[in-house]
């Protein structure tokens, strides 16, 4: 049996675990059979606190899918984890940097008056536009000018690594948007090598935006903190939008910034579910 705890970021829900001091063993399968949400715990995958080897981060973060597979980062996940961190007297710091495999993330953790920490800022390195490195296939296209053939139709996506890739497309009226029909034939296409989370944005004006995302690996998801970060820059790039944008989720809103540094900061909630144990 192992404890763990749920918790969730504007809806987007994943199981943590604390291997600090406890190694797991069939990792992805453990977090398909954990996500199920009619036969595990229910969450969109599983997330591991595990000691850091690197001097200059704190903790390491690992990222399981619901499908099973590693993702390189989530920004919903890692300001849950800084939670995570505080309310287990794990670390009594407000600022920790974190280790993932999209690089070492710095936060920083907002306490109330009370001493609770339901807020956290994430600086979530600077936006990386160069194509092997997001990565996509097609080094002669523009990142903000890529044309795919969606099943029938063509649709033009702006592409932007968050330290996982990620393929914008702008669209008029986001209710009418075909999340279920549209995401998996984007994220599979054979143009992205590593399959793309997909972000789908619809312009409110300058300083807002409204933003649905199928999440690679596990589907449509009430949020995602790197697909915002990422809608919110390309929003920039093509020109839509300021340095300081609301990015509204089906499952809420997060603060981006695009700052002086080139770095992206993100601003948003977390919260625990429950606890429990695991019978692996």
């Amino acid at each position: 049996m192992v404890d763990f705890t749920k918790m969730t970021g504007l809806g987007n829900d994943y199981i943590y675990v604390n291997c600090i001091n406890n190694n797991l063993k069939n990792i992805p399968d453990l977090a398909r059979k954990v996500s199920d949400r009619h036969f595990g715990v229910g969450a969109d995958g599983l997330i591991l606190i595990e000691k850091s080897e690197n001097a200059n981060s704190d903790f390491k973060m690992r990222i399981f899918n619901s499908d099973g597979s590693e993702a390189e980062m989530c920004g919903n996940g890692i300001r849950c984890l800084a939670k995570y961190i505080h309310d287990n007297n794990l670390s009594n710091n407000d600022k920790l940097s974190i280790e993932t495999l999209a690089g070492i993330k710095k936060v920083k953790l907002i306490e109330d008056n009370e001493g609770s920490c339901n807020e956290i800022i994430v600086d979530m390195g600077e936006p990386i536009f160069q194509d092997k490195n997001i990565p996509y296939n097609v080094y002669e296209a523009f990142n903000k000018d890529l044309d795919l053939d969606v099943g029938k139709e063509k649709m033009r996506f702006t592409v932007v690594s968050m330290g996982n890739p990620h393929a914008i497309t702008f669209v008029e009226d986001l209710d009418n948007i075909d999340i279920e029909k549209y995401g998996p034939i984007i994220e599979n296409n054979p143009i992205f090598p590593n399959r793309t989370n997909v972000e789908f944005v619809q312009i409110i004006d300058k300083n807002n935006i409204k933003v649905k995302v199928w999440e690679r690996g596990v589907g449509e998801t009430l949020a995602c903190g790197t697909g915002a970060c990422a809608a919110m820059v390309a929003s920039g790039i093509n020109g839509y939008t300021d340095e300081n944008v609301t990015v509204n989720l089906p499952g809420g809103k997060l603060e981006i910034e695009w700052g002086k540094d080139n770095h992206i900061y993100m601003q948003g909630p977390a919260s625990t579910v429950c606890t429990g144990k695991i019978d692996i």
